[in-house]
């Protein structure tokens, strides 16, 4: 068994947290002989609880116990990670639809009440030879900052990691990667390849992926723009075929094509299911050359695979929206002034997000929290004496500026706006502000007048 990897700081755990580590190994059964391979039973986190659903009890922090489980099974698998959309989910949910299986779900709670800390959701895809290669999405269910350990220890962790990129502007797009160059700057990152697939033209991309290979030794790479699932299954396939050739090429005992049980061999001879194959770790290598549909089928099971449906991948801030869509091009200009990270119209009533654009966090968390906010502010007002009339506030954090105010020429509605604080200027942005009010509530008098 290969030595525990350092923490996310760089160091290993101190003796402080040794008690809550050791409880954690007792918690999902990993005692075990050293030098031993886990038993096949125990060869995944967690215990299966339902159809799709797992369960990870844990007296750590979530991220800490899923860096002790890869340490202890050495799972090979792929991360697809989001930068300025939400595409992850939909490619997992077009993955297990075309693989006829499902999403399935990883929910790590603390022991004794069950609560739940996290949620990770992942497919098993099907090699050729039966053995499941696993994709694990970083959008995490869970609070910020657990969710961004959690998907470093993925990302980290993974032989490849895909990073799905929106039409970003140049300067969210650097923001979006410094954390990931700081997080392979402090050591215990394993993972040394990288795709970047852009959902939308990209213009600073190349530029952004020279930066990010010279800051961190990583071998990253742009890829051709992506625009449905079966995109991304055709290159990440592609990648995670070289990877295994390159660490075996072809003809090497123990290498991957020899790993591919009774599938057919590029030289035309069937191979051979062995003992080998039958204890392989998940991470086996896909085939080369994809069939009709993204999995080749199982010689145990041979039924033709589902094709990938042609739907478009959702892309973030992709095209900009007519001038018959008012507040979706106010949304979209305002995503794209100099330090805006994410903005969201909400209604104030419901406290559903009317629109939204940028990058995370997502309109249902910015339309809840800037409620809550206004809500919160405009109880003071009244308390105070200080009248009734909707907040138009700015809230100064460590790392970001938040806006919350009325929505211009939309009654009942509110604006929302996270800036990233090193890159934006607050003074200029609420200038840059009131000029797009303007133009919103021009344009909607006009679409108003016009109907």
């Amino acid at each position: 068994m290969t030595s525990p990897s350092p923490d996310r700081d760089g160091s290993r755990h101190s003796a402080a947290n040794s008690s809550d580590w050791e409880a954690t190994r007792v918690q999902t059964q990993m005692a075990r002989v050293a030098g031993e391979d886990p038993p096949t039973s125990q060869r995944d986190i967690g215990r299966e609880v339902g159809p799709g659903v797992r369960e990870l009890f844990v007296a750590c922090d979530p991220a800490d116990a899923m860096q002790q489980q890869f340490d202890h099974l050495r799972m090979e698998h792929v991360a697809v990670h989001d930068l300025g959309t939400s595409a992850s989910r939909k490619l997992l949910e077009s993955i297990a639809a075309a693989s006829q299986c499902l999403v399935q779900r990883l929910a790590i709670r603390r022991p004794g009440g069950g609560t739940q800390l996290a949620a990770i959701d992942f497919v098993d895809c099907i090699a050729s030879n039966g053995m499941p290669v696993r994709v694990y999405g970083t959008a995490v269910e869970a609070d910020t900052a657990t969710r961004q350990a959690l998907a470093n220890v993925l990302l980290a962790n993974a032989r490849l990691g895909v990073l799905l990129v929106g039409n970003l502007p140049a300067h969210a797009l650097a923001g979006a990667l410094d954390p990931l160059r700081d997080a392979v700057r402090r050591g215990g990152w394993s993972c040394r390849r990288l795709l970047l697939m852009p959902l939308a033209p990209v213009a600073a991309l190349p530029n952004e992926v020279l930066r990010l290979r010279a800051a961190t030794g990583i071998d990253a790479s742009p890829t051709p723009q992506v625009t449905r699932p079966a995109d991304v299954w055709t290159l990440l396939c592609g990648a995670w075929n070289a990877l295994h050739m390159k660490q075996a090429p072809a003809g090497t005992p123990g290498g991957a094509l020899p790993l591919l049980g009774s599938a057919a061999r590029p030289d035309g001879h069937a191979g051979h299911a062995t003992a080998a194959a039958a204890h392989a770790r998940p991470g086996v290598p896909l085939e080369a050359e994809v069939p009709a549909g993204p999995f080749a089928a199982t010689p145990s099971e041979p039924r033709p695979p589902a094709p990938f449906a042609p739907l478009p991948m959702p892309v973030v801030g992709a095209e900009p929206p007519s001038r018959d869509a008012p507040l979706a091009r106010y949304l979209h200009d305002l995503s794209h002034l100099a330090g805006v990270v994410s903005v969201c119209a909400f209604d104030l009533v419901s406290g559903e997000p009317a629109g939204h654009a940028g990058a995370r966090p997502g309109p249902q968390e910015l339309a809840q929290h800037g409620g809550g906010l206004l809500t919160a502010a405009l109880a003071a007002s009244r308390s105070l004496g200080l009248g009734a009339a909707l907040p138009d506030m700015t809230i100064t954090l460590g790392q970001h500026h938040l806006l919350l105010r009325p929505l211009p020429a939309h009654p009942g509605m509110a604006l929302h706006v996270i800036l990233d604080k090193p890159h934006a200027t607050l003074a200029l942005v609420l200038v840059q502000l009131r000029r797009l009010d303007e133009e919103l509530v021009s344009s909607t008098r006009a679409l108003t007048g016009a109907r």
